[in-house]
């Protein structure tokens, strides 16, 4: 069905969290979330059903192949037709991928191509769909909502974290990788009817005399020449890539061998990861409750700050409950710095480039931050945890560097909101 973009009122704006409209897609987008985490659940079991500990990884990792590969395509594909229709078609396709993999799965065992297939082919459906998500909030909101509904969507990411594992072991238990197959795919199928009736209304370009690229490529190739031209875009995307870069690495892969190193063992990992988590969730609320923050590029930086310092000495805290603490300081910075980064990014940004700029992010994620991951490892085997950390963080301090010498970060703000009014 082809989506109609239906203009929203031209009139006082609703806050983001009672607005109609923004909660529908929250709910959709809280559905897909949730059918991801179920999705990843009942791949690595059926995995691990059919091969051993090192094909269960190699199933799990295929999917970023073609999300790094693809994403900048996928912003392209955002940008030059309706994301809600990218969405639509992304989330259509992985419903009827996951439901047919489920069919046949009840049938017969789980063949190990069979599982990498499918792993590609979804890895492939996200690469379009994430850069439509990033595209998709201003048209559904105003510019001074922005921050509101970047903290929205955080704690929607936080709740799918929470909820999609359990759900999924639940329909594994019950029914087995079959039934966590389904229940993946019928949340992806609960969430088109939210997006059909969610209006979105178009975006005239603030630039009037860009010239229009006439192919992909040129799509491309002129969206990369935007984000390094930009005066605040170019040094947020490069203060995101670089705490990505420093940071994720030691969150990911070096708390698992700090953890080992202490001795404080999967309990303290559990620990330590659910206050990075508490962390993060409460910076998401702060920002939906909030919907603005003063000096946001000033805070951006300071948050980052922390953040670089608090995984720079967190592998020197000598108990666990100190760990714990600091763990759950890092994610509160962590979350603030990455909520005021994209509610910046997607306010400044001309409309006609949002997807490719949030594939640019996006690619930093889970592409080139995962690069670190086997070097912290490694680093962290021949020299232990705590000059490694200490490194990363330095490195990502790099980022505070950026953000402070940049005029355009240091005097950002977000658009303030104005009080609705009553008709």
């Amino acid at each position: 069905m082809a989506a109609v973009e239906t203009a929203l009122p031209e009139r006082a704006t609703t806050p983001a969290h009672r607005d109609g409209n923004v909660l529908r897609w929250l709910t959709a987008y809280t559905a897909s979330l949730v059918g991801d985490s179920v999705y990843f659940a009942a791949l690595a079991w059926s995995a691990q059903k059919v091969a051993g500990p090192a094909e269960v990884g190699l199933v799990m990792a295929t999917g970023s192949l073609p999300r790094a590969l693809l994403m900048l395509g996928g912003g392209v594909l955002a940008d030059r037709f309706d994301p809600r229709r990218v969405i639509l078609g992304s989330d259509t396709l992985r419903c009827l991928l996951i439901l047919a993999v489920a069919a046949g799965i009840a049938l017969t065992a789980p063949a190990l191509w069979i599982l990498i297939a499918v792993a590609l082919v979804f890895g492939a459906v996200d690469a379009l769909f994430v850069p439509a998500v990033g595209a998709l909030p201003p048209r559904i909101t105003s510019p001074e909502q922005l921050a509101r509904v970047t903290g929205m969507r955080s704690l929607s990411m936080r709740l799918a974290q929470i909820a999609g594992p359990p759900i999924g072991g639940l329909a594994m238990g019950l029914g087995g990788p079959a039934a966590a197959f389904t229940v993946a795919g019928l949340l992806f199928a609960l969430s088109l009817p939210l997006l059909l009736t969610t209006r979105i209304r178009p975006l005239e370009s603030r630039d009037a005399a860009r010239p229009e690229p006439r192919t992909a490529r040129e799509d491309l190739l002129d969206g990369l020449r935007y984000i390094r031209r930009h005066r605040l875009i170019g040094p947020l995307v490069a203060v995101s890539a670089i705490s990505e870069l420093g940071l994720i690495g030691t969150l990911n892969v070096g708390m698992v061998l700090l953890n080992a190193e202490r001795g404080w063992g999967p309990s303290g990992y559990g620990w330590i990861i659910s206050g990075f988590g508490a962390g993060a969730a409460a910076s998401a609320a702060l920002l939906t409750i909030a919907g603005w923050l003063p000096r946001a590029g000033l805070l951006l930086a300071g948050t980052l700050l922390v953040s670089c310092v608090g995984a720079a000495t967190i592998a020197l805290v000598p108990a666990l409950w100190l760990a714990v603490v600091l763990a759950a300081v890092i994610g509160l910075n962590a979350g603030v710095l990455s909520s005021l980064d994209n509610a910046l990014i997607q306010t400044a940004a001309e409309p006609a480039y949002l997807g490719r700029v949030t594939s640019v992010v996006m690619l930093n994620v889970v592409g080139v931050a995962p690069l670190s991951y086997p070097l912290v490892g490694a680093a962290i085997g021949a020299w232990g945890a705590a000059p490694v950390f200490a490194g990363c963080g330095a490195f990502a301090g790099l980022g505070v560097l950026i953000a402070l010498t940049a005029s355009a970060v240091r005097q950002a703000e977000l658009p303030r909101q104005r009080p609705a009014v009553r008709t």
